[in-house]
């Protein structure tokens, strides 16, 4: 039987749904939230990003701001633009994008921004609070994964979940998340990687397995349990010459051969994507909320 698809599109104009409530209590008491998202230099990647963000916060009526920095910009100069949207009442959360140029020091930058306002997760404080299981925010993509699992009736609680990759930006906040007391966590929960013995051997124990590699089709059918949840957050970009432009998006599952043996399964694309700019949105709302004192 083909796994059951979990659409982020589909969950996640769930979630916009209720936000535009909640950001509609805020305006009547004044308060538009407002999300500033900060680029240095002119990777494509992260000019396509920051162009998503900039048009979601226009469709759910909260402002929104982008700065724009030259390449050549210095670390010092990028901190002083951090130290303005600290100091902006306007401005609710914001991000400076990653990957920066390589002269400047990225966990500088990170550890300049107000933990208040660090709508990503990233600053070691907010980092902190999800570990012990009192967040102010969660890092955008663990979190929509963990609303995928919640709104698709998916039980955690007792199960055995693997997370396969360690970043500090999916791998290591997911298992921290899922290890949690509550709502889509409960669970037990291994981390493999890429100096993990018998890793296919583990993975094969999971009910619900989360892969993070950024690995093309890493994951294979031989690597999963017959019946698992299988969330694939990888995007990787392949050459293909039967499509228009030569290449098209994978993730890091074989998605084919998986989606014959596991119970759902997130595609690639449609899948995990469009959860990450909703939980900034969410994020955000929440930082907006809070100034408020709600």
């Amino acid at each position: 039987m083909a796994a059951k698809l979990i659409l982020g599109k589909e969950i996640s104009d769930s979630i916009y749904a209720e936000l535009r409530g909640r950001i509609a209590a805020l305006k009547a008491r004044g308060i538009t939230p407002g999300l500033a998202v900060v680029l240095v230099g002119e990777d494509p990647a992260s000019q396509t990003y920051v162009r998503m963000k900039g048009k979601k916060c226009e469709e759910l009526g909260m402002r929104s701001v982008q700065v724009l920095l030259p390449e050549g910009t210095t670390q010092a100069e990028l901190l002083a633009r951090v130290a303005e949207l600290n100091s902006d009442p306007s401005i609710h959360g914001f991000l400076v994008q990653l990957p920066l140029p390589e002269h400047i020091d990225e966990k500088a930058v990170i550890n300049a921004i107000d933990p208040s306002k660090d709508v990503d997760c990233f600053h070691p404080y907010n980092v902190g609070r999800m570990l012990i299981g009192e967040p102010d925010f969660l890092p955008a993509t663990p979190a929509g994964v963990q609303q995928m699992i919640i709104r698709s009736g998916i039980e955690t609680r007792g199960k055995r979940v693997v997370v396969v990759g360690r970043s500090n930006i999916v791998g290591k906040p997911m298992a921290a998340m899922m290890v949690q007391k509550g709502a889509g966590a409960d669970a037990t929960v291994s981390v493999v990687h890429s100096r993990s013995e018998g890793l296919a051997e583990i993975s094969r124990s999971a009910d619900i397995l989360i892969v993070a590699v950024g690995k093309p089709r890493f994951v294979t059918a031989d690597m999963v349990k017959e019946g698992a949840v299988v969330i694939d957050v990888g995007t990787n970009r392949v050459d293909d010459s039967s499509v228009k432009d030569g290449s098209r998006l994978v993730g890091d599952v074989d998605f084919d051969a998986v989606s014959r043996k596991a119970s759902y399964i997130t595609p690639v694309p449609k899948g995990v994507g469009p959860m990450t700019i909703c939980m900034l949105m969410a994020n955000t709302v929440r930082a907006a909320e809070r100034r408020a004192g709600e």
